[in-house]
């Protein structure tokens, strides 16, 4: 498959008055056609901000300060907001999480979505105008004429979610980007919303970057899934890897604090100890180093490189205790070291 998105060494940080804070530090990922990559960690770890550098929608005092971001080979760290524009709602989408903040209270459904359709299409306004109803159709909003003449504030929570998954489609983009879409829903619905998005990546073939905490969604939905926290990526990888053999000992701590069906009840959930970190005064070492039980003097001082684990193409984590309980390292020039572990070959 063909490398859709390219994000490499990307930094953005907050010029705030008590001091810079680094909220995505060093990322680098790909996305490649038809998958689904998924984004987890607490709050404020970096993820939503991750996909707002990736569109360039950041808020003042927010902005890229280096990295590269490529679209089909396109850079767009760097061009214009008129060539931006071509981009955003075209070739790359986003879907937020309170759907009542993103849509306005003052317009129709109908209003918003044949706007949208204008902006970004050669569509007139009556063509605009068939494909808002087919889109509502297509996410199953029933009555969509009906629909198009309300207001937001007319719709359930659900429904408002459905609208803008609309908004999101209408123009065919290859990526979606779903930032925290079911938050703010009741878990029937949640689950409802996440069949459809399912549904509608299977039939249009994009490729979805899924933002959540919520791990459960990440196992059933995600074929990679990427590890962050205090603004640096610590662990990615295939979602079998990641859930059944992590590397990372933040990793680990997100897994150890997951209900199991096969728990009797018996077991505790174990929650990772501590608070997360002060971005303002990040640990010159691994960031994760005062939270983690297996802390060594090292992880205090210096920043863990990122590896390969046992497949450069699957598991890749950074993370000192994988070079202290290496069964082998590998040094390739020009490449980052692969690590084996356990009994792996």
């Amino acid at each position: 498959m063909a490398n859709l998105l390219e994000v490499i060494d990307l930094r953005t940080s907050f010029f705030t008055p008590s001091g810079e804070v680094k909220a995505v530090d060093g990322v680098s990922f790909t996305l490649n056609e038809g998958t689904v990559l998924g984004i987890v960690g607490e709050s404020g770890s970096g993820k939503s901000v991750t996909a707002y550098s990736i569109l360039q929608i950041l808020t003042h005092p927010g902005r890229i300060v280096s990295g590269s971001v490529k679209f089909r080979g396109q850079e767009l760290v760097g061009i214009s907001e008129n060539e931006m524009r071509k981009i955003r709602g075209n070739k790359i989408s986003i879907i937020f999480q309170d759907p009542m903040t993103s849509l306005n209270p003052t317009f129709t459904i109908g209003n918003q979505l044949v706007e949208t359709i204008l902006l970004h299409t050669k569509r007139n306004k009556e063509q605009a105008q068939a494909r808002a109803i087919e889109m509502l159709s297509l996410v199953g909003i029933n009555e969509p004429e009906r629909r198009l003449r309300q207001y937001a504030y007319e719709l359930s929570g659900g429904m408002r979610q459905r609208v803008m998954i609309a908004m999101a489609l209408a123009c065919e983009p290859d990526i979606l980007i779903a930032d925290e879409p079911t938050t703010a829903l009741d878990v029937t619905i949640q689950a409802q919303i996440l069949e459809l998005m399912t549904e509608l990546q299977r039939k249009l073939g994009m490729a979805i970057i899924l933002i959540t905490h919520d791990l459960g969604v990440v196992a059933g939905m995600c074929d990679e899934v990427i590890v962050m926290y205090a603004g640096h990526l610590v662990e990615r990888g295939k979602a079998d890897d990641i859930f059944y053999e992590p590397a990372h000992e933040y990793t680990k701590g997100l897994m150890r604090s997951l209900p199991r069906m096969e728990d009797d009840g018996s077991e505790k959930l174990v929650p990772i100890s501590g608070t997360p970190v002060d971005m303002l005064a990040v640990p010159p070492g691994c960031p994760f180093s005062p939270r983690c039980g297996s802390t060594m003097q090292i992880c205090l001082t210096q920043r863990p490189e990122e590896c390969a684990i046992n497949d450069p193409h699957r598991h890749i984590s950074a993370c000192w205790l994988n070079v202290r309980n290496a069964r082998e390292i590998i040094n390739v020039p020009g490449q980052m070291p692969i690590i084996k572990l356990g009994g792996k070959a």
